[in-house]
């Protein structure tokens, strides 16, 4: 059966938006991982140390039990939170470029920071509240995933510089050579061999004779004998 154009023609105009219509919606890309992570130095370790700042600020240590203890978690903190307020941030700012130089005086005030803290944390379990303990706890954990992600900052950028050293070395090398080209190797020639020299044999020599005794002269006949 024929289908005349003028019925044709609206069917293929409006099959684009009856598939469009039909197809199930595509889903969004997904975030790239990378384009999430920050970026700076600041940003890496910040949020971990504003939440440690936080928490000890709240810390009530009236609450905990007396003795030896307290007394050195109060000193405890006071030193975190001094560190915080003044030792950290200038070497955070001096260490935005992210050159490794700059970037290991961070990781090592940090970590020394989460040693003395983690003696806040063991102590506050003997002395202090269940709610103070579990405030304390989280702010370590958040501390703790702060310094393995600086830790891995270092090694990534550690990585990064040996293979732009190494690229770099390999370029240099291409340029001299390409510079100063290896002279072709030279053809070595050997000498023709010497004609082979003929042996010359040696006649042998006549054995020797004896010497020939010299024949004796014939006796002459003495006169008046016979014949």
């Amino acid at each position: 059966m024929w289908i005349s154009h003028a019925l044709l023609i609206p069917i293929l105009c409006t099959l684009p938006a009856l598939l469009a219509a039909q197809a199930p919606p595509t889903a969004a890309p997904p975030e790239d991982a990378a384009s999430s992570a920050p970026t700076t130095l600041s940003g890496l370790v910040q949020p971990s140390l504003d939440t440690l700042q936080q928490t000890l600020g709240a810390v009530k240590l009236e609450k905990w039990k007396r003795g030896t203890v307290r007394e050195e978690s109060d000193a405890n903190i006071k030193d975190i939170l001094q560190d915080l307020q003044t030792t950290l941030p200038p070497i955070i700012a001096a260490a935005e470029p992210g050159t490794i130089s700059k970037v290991l005086p961070v990781f090592r005030n940090i970590d020394a920071l989460y040693d003395v803290f983690l003696r806040v944390v063991e102590g506050s379990r003997v002395a202090a509240p269940a709610d103070q303990v579990t405030q304390l706890q989280e702010a370590l954990i958040s501390l703790g995933k702060g310094r393995r992600a600086l830790a891995e900052r270092i090694q990534e950028s550690a990585l990064a510089q040996e293979k732009q050293i190494a690229d770099l070395k390999s370029t240099l090398q291409a340029q001299a050579a390409a510079m100063h080209p290896a002279p072709p190797p030279v053809a070595l020639t050997c000498p023709a061999p010497a004609p082979a020299r003929k042996a010359i044999k040696k006649k042998p020599k006549p054995p020797a004779t004896a010497q020939q005794k010299p024949t004796p002269a014939a006796t002459p006949a003495k006169p008046g004998s016979g014949n």
